[in-house]
């Protein structure tokens, strides 16, 4: 087994898709070992730190990466399978921003009610119980809340030697922010150039869907992937593979074309899977699919269309990579 470990220092840490040299260039079949930076770069730590003060923008949402992956060219498909997703400080934090999040105005939602408070909160992560401790910031309210750890971040470069901020979500996977991504799962991301150029990071010990306020539980994260390479099959949009089910991701605004684009993702794979015409495909999907929400918060929106494998019959996907990298991943923690 070839596994390789990457611990970034700060200022090898990247804040875009593309536009930066590979920091490491891996073989298909590795296990990574990574370390992840919160979305604040490990900068807010406590309720006085607030991110207006203490960070400095552009330098947000930064990723562990880009990792070249050998034979990797336009028109293939990485898989990434997350074997272990785990917070790697006994703390993590979570913020209000003034004219960020779902509920109050922005920048493209122009209100003149005066902006929402910059506000941080601080949780005791205690992975013995797998939990994080919410505390309320003015009463003495608490709760323990269950631990679910997932990336909020992965993607590659995006093609034709663009660069984008890691905020942003789209058809090269970026900030999508769903829920979703957890250990266990295994993501699909087309390759646009040479080598993939893939990079994870923002680590959420625990999220709601939505991302509601702008901000999970921000963690920084020890993180196992297992990496693969299918050749010659091409992914127009980011899709996830868990033990039960296929998912499709789609980014964009407003939130309802994000959604068209999952569920047309969704309804075109599971036509190729198992023969059916459009229609029908379409039909069954509609009946049998959830729509899980990624994140309505982002410079784009993203929406997960998910449907249970059983109801595709006996379908091989990416010839079974999520099978092949699921029993890498149980080797690796045997």
């Amino acid at each position: 087994m070839n596994v390789v470990s990457y611990h970034p220092s700060p200022d090898e840490l990247s804040y875009t898709f593309g536009g930066r040299a590979a920091v490491g260039k891996v073989r298909p079949g590795t296990i990574m070992e990574l370390y992840t930076e919160d979305c604040f770069g490990g900068l807010v730590r406590g309720v006085g730190d607030l991110p207006s003060q203490v960070c400095e923008f552009p330098y947000l949402n930064p990723v562990t990466g880009p990792f070249h992956v050998a034979g990797a060219e336009p028109g293939d498909t990485l898989a990434l399978h997350f074997v272990k997703i785990t917070p790697a400080r006994d703390w993590a934090v979570s913020t209000t921003f003034p004219h960020f999040g779902a509920l109050t105005g922005t920048h493209t939602t122009a209100m003149l009610q005066p902006p929402l408070e910059e506000r941080v909160w601080r949780y005791d992560i205690d992975l013995d119980r797998g939990v994080a401790v919410y505390h309320a910031r003015n009463s003495d309210f608490s709760v323990a809340l269950p631990l679910d750890p997932m990336h909020g971040t992965v993607g590659v470069a995006p093609g034709a030697n663009e660069a984008r901020m890691t905020i942003t979500p789209d058809a090269h996977g970026g900030n999508m922010d769903t829920p979703e991504l957890r250990a266990g799962v295994t993501v699909y991301l087309g390759v646009n150039v040479e080598g993939g150029m893939f990079s994870i990071g923002d680590g959420h010990g625990l999220q709601g869907h939505g991302e509601v306020c702008g901000t999970a539980v921000e963690s920084a994260m020890n993180t196992v992937v297992a990496v693969e390479l299918i050749k010659g099959v091409a992914t127009p949009w980011p899709r996830l593979e868990d033990d039960l089910h296929l998912m499709s991701t789609g980014s964009a605004r407003p939130l309802e074309d994000a959604y068209r684009i999952s569920q047309h993702d969704l309804v075109t794979w599971a036509s190729e899977l198992t023969g059916l015409d459009t229609l029908d495909a379409y039909q069954l999907v509609s009946q049998a699919g959830q729509a899980p929400v990624g994140n309505v918060c982002d410079t784009n929106y993203t929406m997960v269309a998910k449907m249970p494998k059983a109801y595709l019959g006996e379908t091989g996907v990416y010839e079974s990579a999520h099978e092949r990298l699921r029993a890498l991943g149980a080797q690796y923690t045997s």
